[in-house]
């Protein structure tokens, strides 16, 4: 979806669910969507949620004035399913393939978990029957879908290699270089050669600036997360510590 029309799509949300007093939501959006959508509409009414805690998909939820978020039940709105493969390891795509093969649109679709021969799919209420009744084979194995509750879902295993290193300044290409091995120069050439990503989003500015919180990916050699910034060395440069997602 085109930023344009998700700012169209989220002032309409926002907007109906002050006046009519309900719940509103979009489909599952990408973490560059979820990004574009912080900066865009700051209210407190906007809550994001993938099912679980580190869910990478989310849908973003308008709540209207009344509603608490702290008692808002994320599972009237997003669903879970267990699918165990028989006699094969279906991948990611697979299992993404399959979905989509019976009709159902990305968006309605969140994070897929896979552990060995069960993987299990975050979705929207609207799709659980048509998978839970339809999806008898991921490629070419045959599968078992059930429907699970939120909490019945595994946490992901995440793991990341603290990383930490002095900048001169907390540029794009000083901070990229420095997390994935690279001379500035090198650095610099990839982004503007659209080879960098920055909060999920392609940036080809070396000059960018960068945040404790920021997500930056490259190409071929994977994400990291800028944790936090510190003071000054004794050659006035930036502590700065990282993680790198492996």
């Amino acid at each position: 979806m085109e930023n344009s029309d998700l700012f169209r799509r989220i002032d309409d949300l926002s907007d109906r669910a002050e006046r009519r007093g309900l719940v509103t939501k979009t489909g599952f959006l990408t973490p560059a969507e979820q990004y574009a959508l912080r900066g865009y509409h700051p209210g407190g009414d906007l809550l994001l949620s993938g099912g679980q805690p580190g869910c990478e998909r989310q849908v973003a939820f308008f709540l209207p004035a009344y509603a608490e978020p702290e008692a808002f039940d994320v599972a009237e709105h997003i669903c879970a399913l267990r699918i165990e493969a028989h006699f094969g390891t279906p991948t990611h795509r697979d299992y993404l393939g399959a979905a989509l093969g019976l009709g159902i649109r990305r968006e309605s679709l969140g994070d897929i978990r896979l552990f060995d021969r069960v993987a299990y799919v975050f979705c929207l209420p609207s799709v659980q029957p048509l998978l839970a009744e339809e999806l008898k084979k991921v490629g070419r194995i045959s599968v078992t879908v059930s429907p699970c509750a939120l909490a019945e879902v595994p946490a992901p295993e995440v793991r990341v290699r603290a990383l930490s290193f002095t900048v001169k300044s907390l540029r794009l290409d000083a901070v990229t270089g420095a997390m994935f091995g690279l001379s500035r120069t090198a650095a610099a050439e990839l982004i503007r050669m659209g080879g960098v990503s920055l909060n999920y989003a392609p940036c080809e500015r070396p000059d960018a600036p960068v945040k404790p919180g920021d997500i930056l990916s490259l190409k071929g050699h994977g994400k990291g997360r800028l944790k936090a910034v510190g003071g000054r060395s004794k050659k006035d440069r930036l502590f700065v510590e990282t993680e790198v997602f492996l």
